[in-house]
């Protein structure tokens, strides 16, 4: 495990646990692949121009130190940058479920990466 721990500032505080580098990335991948739905979603054709195709949603976990959950519509929000997750952090001890903005969290993600090499 990686001595740095992952710090995700939420809309009202922030929560940091201990996170892997691989993880990071995959949870990455996993956030640039959402934004890429939210941009369809939001290149709505015009009207008249045929159906919108539903968007599958992120359903992210990582199971670790603590178990984390990620999960995000991309049908539900008008452009990526209105995107909220619902975002669950739980242990044996402790379980927080809230919303955080999308942006926030991908930038939080961004930075940790760049702290751990």
């Amino acid at each position: 495990m990686s001595s740095t721990p992952l710090t995700l500032n939420l809309i009202e505080g922030s929560v940091s646990f201990s996170f892997s580098p691989q993880a990071a990335r995959e949870l990455k991948t996993a956030t640039d692949k959402l934004m890429e739905r939210l941009k369809a979603v939001a290149a709505k054709p015009t009207p008249g121009g045929g159906k919108v195709t539903p968007q599958p949603p992120l359903e992210y976990r990582y199971t670790g130190e603590v178990f984390l959950e990620i999960f995000c519509n991309p049908n539900i929000w008008p452009t990526p940058f209105a995107a909220k997750i619902l975002l669950t952090v739980r242990n044996v001890n402790i379980r927080l479920t809230t919303e955080a903005e999308l942006t926030r969290i991908i930038e939080d993600i961004n930075q940790y990466l760049e702290q751990v090499g």
